[in-house]
């Protein structure tokens, strides 16, 4: 058994970070909300209470028990997490005279456990309106110029508070902050690594499944291939693998899918070309959500068909298929339904969370689903698939149809993925592959003259969008050098015929999203 480190969030859209961050220093966690019963904490080697949007003292805002201080488990508060502790425990949060938000330089006592062999001065960040006037029983252990008890040291209630935010990049030291909670406060072992998770999760498996088939949709995607090599190793013939083509796939991607599973790592797999059945559907649809609702409902018809049929064939081994693989992430589950039912937003659903019909009858199989993207990685590098299926870019569910603009038309998903393929070559060959968190090209709903030849021209506008980020959560522009960007507008012109202008996206996220649509 892994030791085991709970966070209660109380709405930060930032927790998952901190999961992030613990998982990084090889320790197990999960995320729950501030309700989760007390009864269930007692597993916990420490529990970390997340930040959040509300105010302590306005009614109806989340609280905690207190008892959560007498289970013997040390406590961590991040920002709204130390300020409910001091608010249920006899001391005073009030709207600050002065808000801190960004960052902030902190003054820090090192002979402090939570700092130990850390710089005394260092850089945070800060988010919040509301100050502590007083925790009873605390020790100041960190303070700012406008935050007197930035950082907190209660003995009594074995808890450790921090006003600011470790969890974020701009918190220079903020991971090591939280591996000192780990390890030096809850004596964590860090053992947590992926090679032990695959061990243990083919053992899971195996006595889950026992002798039935197993389907999965696989979309040549990262999960979802790395939930089917993992599975494969773990059931071997039991597992079938269903690829649908919806016809808006990235260029050169139905065949490479095919050949790599089916050839080189030997699964069952099960082609399915419902291009045309797809783009009939789409046919004059320009409204992004609508094009989403479409093609998730038409996706999970296609499968819902191919899995009828594989059940009534009696699968691959002769017998009936009982469960369902997917390869569903941890942000996946958090951010359809909000943290196990916490009081974050919902940010958009996913349909292999949640989206699946109830009559498929079939178990659900989730190696992944406690697991971030990078973990995921880890886990296929260790499995021994190549690079270019670890380190390949997210792609979206709708595929192509949210990169083209308007109506959705086998014209323009031809002319996206060649435009598509060319900005991805040109990163490769200027060795970004793996700079770049995602880079593609986008189809405008616009034309603009050009000049081709001597020719006036009237043509279609493309976009380039590329961005770097760790999590996919927050993601800046990327800074491609002017040459390469010069190289992918030149070569999209005069080998798109259809194109004849390119731009470029320099929109972060926030407040833009990754995707145009």
């Amino acid at each position: 058994m892994h030791q085991k480190i709970i966070i209660l969030d109380f709405g930060s859209q930032v927790t998952q970070l901190i999961a992030r961050r613990v998982r990084e220093a090889k320790v197990f966690c999960e995320i729950h909300p501030f309700s989760y019963a007390l009864e269930n904490l007692r597993e916990a080697t420490g529990i970390i209470l997340s930040g959040g949007p509300a105010s302590v003292y306005v009614p109806g805002a989340p609280q905690i028990d207190p008892a959560i201080y007498q289970l013997g488990i040390p406590v961590l508060g991040i920002c709204y997490g130390m300020q409910v502790t001091a608010h249920n425990t006899g001391g005073k949060v009030i709207t600050a005279d002065h808000r801190e938000f960004g960052r902030t330089d902190v003054s820090c006592d090192t002979t402090s456990a939570l700092f130990a062999d850390l710089p005394a001065q260092q850089a945070v960040w800060m988010s919040h309106g509301d100050r502590i006037e007083a925790i009873p029983g605390a020790q100041v252990i960190a303070r700012s110029v406008n935050c007197p008890l930035a950082a907190v040291h209660a003995p009594a209630l074995n808890f450790w508070g921090v006003q600011f935010h470790p969890e974020v990049a701009h918190t220079t030291h903020g991971a090591a902050i939280i591996r000192n909670f780990l390890t030096k406060i809850c004596g964590c072992r860090g053992d947590w690594t992926m090679g032990s998770f695959i061990d243990e999760e083919i053992a899971r498996t195996r006595a889950k499944v026992g002798t039935e088939q197993v389907i999965l949709g696989l979309s040549g995607g990262v999960d979802s291939s790395v939930a089917a090599v993992l599975l494969h190793k773990a059931i071997g013939k039991q597992l079938t693998c269903i690829f649908v083509n919806n016809g808006l796939l990235r260029e050169g991607e139905a065949e490479g899918v095919q050949k790599l599973f089916a050839d080189h790592i030997g699964l069952n797999l099960i082609y399915v070309d419902a291009s045309a059945r797809f783009l009939t559907a789409l046919a004059g649809v320009a409204d992004p959500e609508r094009k989403r609702k479409i093609i998730g409902k038409l996706f999970i018809d296609v499968f819902k068909d191919e899995a009828l049929k594989i059940k009534q064939r009696g699968g691959a081994a002769g017998a009936e298929v009982k469960f369902l693989a997917q390869g569903t992430l941890y942000p996946d589950v958090i951010e359809s339904i909000s943290v196990h039912g916490g009081p974050a937003s919902v940010i958009k659903s996913h349909h292999n969370v949640g989206g699946l019909p109830a009559d498929l009858g079939l178990g659900l199989v989730e190696p992944f689903r406690f697991l971030f993207k990078d973990e995921v990685r880890a886990i296929g590098t260790e499995l021994g698939l190549a690079d270019e299926v670890v380190w390949r870019q997210p792609f979206p569910g709708p595929g192509l149809a949210v990169r083209i603009l308007g109506d959705v038309t086998a014209d323009k998903v031809a002319l996206l993925q060649r435009a598509d393929a060319i900005v991805r070559e040109e990163l490769k060959n200027a060795g970004l592959e793996r700079v770049i968190w995602q880079s593609f090209a986008v189809l405008l709903p616009v034309k603009s003259v050009g000049v081709m030849g001597d020719e006036c021209t009237y043509e279609r506008a493309c976009a380039i969008r590329a961005v770097t980020s760790t999590d996919g959560m927050t993601a800046d522009w990327a800074q491609i050098p002017y040459a390469v960007l010069g190289t992918m507008s030149n070569r999209i012109i005069n080998e798109v015929r259809g194109i004849n202008r390119v731009v470029y996206d320099i929109t972060s996220k926030p407040p833009g999203t990754i995707e145009w649509e």
